[in-house]
């Protein structure tokens, strides 16, 4: 029986195969076997920035296509051919093209001579500011990302791979630093015998590029190079520049099995930090659940059995508490159909992100499948359309909504439409840059028809069995007048109280928020998703904990408008994540110029928009679970 693995960037789709049982491999899972000889394929895909070792910030946010026409890299004699890449990849900018270097299983190659590109002054100008940024180039080979061997500071055992490698370097030498160009390229590959095997025994386990910049010599036949001359190569900005290109290649066999391939990839900087935050994090979350119960087990329990006991015709109501509320605690709030367009979007982020969690955490979401992650949310965020419309329809009949059509209208169309309408804006930015993550025409159309005939149809259809269920009815009778709402404490006031309770959910995920920012704006792999999912989960039980915990004290002060700040009470963690985001704007990157900068606070002002919807959401279901709970367990005349 031949070894399997569900494919990262299709686990939606084989759902929806399930009837094909049959036998097969899935492209991308399934392991490349080679004879000796046989033709490796190298595909290259964009430039991308990364941390300027001079200043170990970042510099830009904008990537390159790999053969974009001011780098003059060697092209295949046919031309690039693209690589076909899955939605997820497509989004996060991937471009993925053949390339002309000719690599053969197990025959290395020294100082083979590849091609010779002319730079302009523009073209140098161009490529040295990049060399300044620290721009780096991603190879592929055989799926496995090229990378740079590196190691942690202060553990120089502990090594790694570290995806891409440098398109130049700066000279050390004082007071004339100078940008010079990689022209030559040293690739190691790691290669795996199948024991006992005599047909295709070889495997690619592991991918290494020591680039350098050389002043090589080229025969008159231009077919061979000398590749001794180790004089850094400078792009000149007043004149044409020859540049030859150059590569050998080494076939190293490692013990290494395909299936541990990754590993190496898959560095976690310093565990510790994050056992300390999840320590941290349940240290909280016990704290919390704790002052809750207390709450629930101590003093609602003397509350309810104290009105129960009293006489209903005496007159109580300077002993009640919460009590005095019960005839408005339930009247609908404030735009309420806003309020449960945000629910039913909140419940749809709810699903899709904990599912995708849980795909990630049991390995369907493998970074070997480019994009994957990306695929998946989209692909979940589409099929729980029905979760969305469901739950926004039963929660606006429940407020006492008549306008089903607005509500069965706007609840697919208004967060999505924000978030479309949001990274449309953004991609303008990305194409005036003429950068490669710009999103192309056709995808941006494809999204829209995922949208429109997949998404708007099951939110529809959830709208309707929402719209037909029996609403949530109040357990107690609404009074016709509202009652006065006394002078509110200062802990109590709408910014005061969400800003001290939104603090506590973003503590609990504030070290994996760290990660996760720099898995994006530093492309490196992130793969620690078993502690995203406690750090999840942790983040779930705050939310809800700390929001019952000040809405009881709201209740208690005699005001009834729980609904939205149950929703802005959690969902203030957001600010905390923009806020977050501005400081790692400030003390980890130097963006230079508009289009860097806008994409940077752009993406991070709506993750912090969605994490607003998400958050919200968990506060106010578990705050109508709570309310709905004391309130129906008294007697009310």
């Amino acid at each position: 029986m031949k070894w399997f693995r569900p494919s990262p960037s299709l686990a939606a789709l084989v759902a929806l195969k399930a009837s094909l049982s049959a036998a097969f491999y899935l492209p991308g899972v399934a392991p490349t076997d080679y004879n000796e000889g046989d033709r490796v394929a190298l595909n290259v895909n964009r430039l991308t920035p990364a941390i300027v070792p001079s200043t170990q910030q970042v510099e830009s946010l904008i990537s390159y296509d790999y053969y974009h026409e001011f780098f003059h890299f060697c092209r295949p004699k046919k031309g690039p051919e693209k690589i076909s890449e899955s939605l997820g990849s497509i989004l996060f900018g991937d471009r993925i093209l053949t390339s002309p270097f000719e690599l053969s299983m197990a025959k290395n190659e020294t100082c083979k001579f590849l091609c010779t590109s002319t730079h302009d002054k523009n073209s140098a100008k161009f490529t040295n500011l990049r060399i300044w940024q620290g721009y780096n180039l991603n190879w592929l080979i055989d799926g496995l990302p090229a990378a740079t061997l590196t190691s942690q500071v202060g553990d120089e055992s502990n090594q790694f791979y570290s995806q891409g490698f440098s398109l130049g370097g700066i000279t050390p030498n004082p007071g004339d630093h100078k940008p010079f160009i990689n022209n030559h390229y040293d690739i190691i590959v790691d290669y795996h015998r199948i024991p006992g095997r005599k047909e295709k025994p070889f495997r690619v386990v592991g991918v290494v590029v020591q680039p350098s910049s050389k002043q090589q010599k080229i025969s008159g036949d231009g077919k061979s190079a000398d590749c001794g001359n180790d004089t850094p190569l400078y792009l000149s900005e007043s004149d044409n520049t020859d540049i030859h290109y150059t590569y050998s290649v080494i076939w190293m066999e490692s013990p290494t099995a395909w299936a541990t391939r990754w590993d190496k990839y898959l560095h976690v900087f310093d565990p510790r930090i994050h056992w300390f935050s999840l320590v941290n994090s349940a240290i909280i979350v016990i704290f919390l659940t704790g002052m809750v119960s207390m709450v629930l087990l101590k003093t609602l329990r003397k509350d309810i059995a104290r009105y129960n006991q009293l006489d209903l015709n005496e007159d109580v109501q300077e002993d009640s508490g919460w009590k005095l509320v019960h005839g408005d605690v339930f009247r609908p709030p404030k735009n309420p159909m806003l309020l449960s367009i945000f629910l039913g979007s909140g419940a749809q982020i709810f699903f899709m992100t904990g599912i995708t969690i849980m795909f990630a955490l049991l390995g369907f979401l493998s970074p070997s499948g480019r994009g994957s992650l990306a695929t998946a949310m989209i692909i979940l965020y589409t099929l729980l359309g029905f979760v969305g419309g469901y739950t926004s329809a039963r929660v606006y009949k429940s407020f006492g909504g008549e306008s089903w059509k607005k509500n069965i209208l706007f609840t697919p169309i208004f967060i999505p439409g924000v978030v479309f309408g949001t990274f449309f804006f953004l991609n303008f930015f990305l194409i005036w840059k003429g950068s490669s993550g710009a999103v192309p025409l056709w995808t941006m159309v494809a999204l829209i028809c995922i949208w429109f005939v997949i998404s708007l149809p099951l939110s529809f259809t959830g709208s309707w069995f929402g719209f037909r269920a029996q609403p949530f009815d109040a357990p107690v009778r609404t009074n016709q007048i509202p009652r006065q709402i006394p002078e509110q404490a200062l802990y109590l006031k709408p910014i005061p109280s969400m800003l001290l309770v939104g603090i506590l959910p973003f503590g609990a995920i504030f070290v994996e928020l760290y990660f996760i920012m720099s898995s994006i704006w530093f492309h490196r792999v992130y793969y620690m998703f078993g502690f995203l999912f406690v750090c999840y989960g942790i983040m779930i039980i705050t939310c809800s904990t700390v929001t019952i915990l000040m809405i009881y004290f709201l209740l208690c002060s005699e005001n009834y408008h729980w609904h939205w700040r149950a929703f802005f009470i959690s969902g203030a963690s957001a600010f905390y994540v923009v806020l977050n985001a501005f400081i790692y704007w400030l003390s980890k990157l130097s963006l230079g110029g508009l289009a860097s900068n806008v994409l940077y606070l752009g993406y991070s002002l709506l993750i912090g928009f969605l994490f607003f919807i998400l958050t919200g959401t968990i506060g106010f279901f578990s705050t109508w679970f709570f309310v709905r709970k004391i309130y129906a367990s008294i007697k009310i005349d």
